[in-house]
């Protein structure tokens, strides 16, 4: 941008240096033709003002361009903030849905967990009555295996009183 601004610069200032070195010719009037009528005045002095003229309009120009391009850069920037915002609030929304998807996951898990445990002690319970069921039998078949064979003995060593020996 600065060359430019320069480069202008330098135009301008090898105008103002060219209009002050003839200004005696540029102030001399001359005959001008309008269309409809004629008349005398200074052409140098009258192209010089068209020239101010047409630099003042071309800044004018510029201005409103440059003033133009910030409001719509402004514009611009606000939609695109509203758009950012939109995109974080989309994104917090994905994360909450996330994080409500793994909880529900981490619930589920943690319900069949307990059922998968409960089952488990269910189980273990069943199992802990059929060994203390047959322990019990395995008791009972020994108490009886026992008590028959006192009987057996008792009846080997007892006198017997209807047989006598003699």
């Amino acid at each position: 941008m600065r060359l430019r601004t320069g480069i202008l610069l330098v135009v301008v200032l090898l105008i103002a240096a060219l209009a002050t070195l003839n200004w005696g010719l540029l102030s001399q009037p001359t005959p001008m033709s309008l269309g409809l009528t004629q008349v005398t005045a200074p052409l140098g002095l009258v192209m010089l003002g068209l020239t101010a003229v047409l630099g003042v309009v071309c800044l004018a120009y510029v201005f409103y361009l440059q003033s133009t391009v910030m409001l719509e850069t402004r514009r611009h920037n606000k939609e695109l903030q509203v758009q950012r915002d939109l995109a974080d609030k989309a994104e917090a929304s994905r994360f909450t849905e996330l994080r409500n998807y793994l909880d529900a996951q981490e619930q589920s898990r943690a319900a069949r967990n307990a059922d998968l445990q409960a089952e488990l002690v269910k189980r273990i319970e069943q199992l802990e009555l059929g060994i203390k069921s047959r322990a019990d039998q395995s008791d009972n078949t020994t108490a009886a295996h026992i008590g028959q064979l006192e009987d057996r003995i008792e009846r080997r060593t007892a006198p017997s009183d209807i047989n006598p020996q003699i």
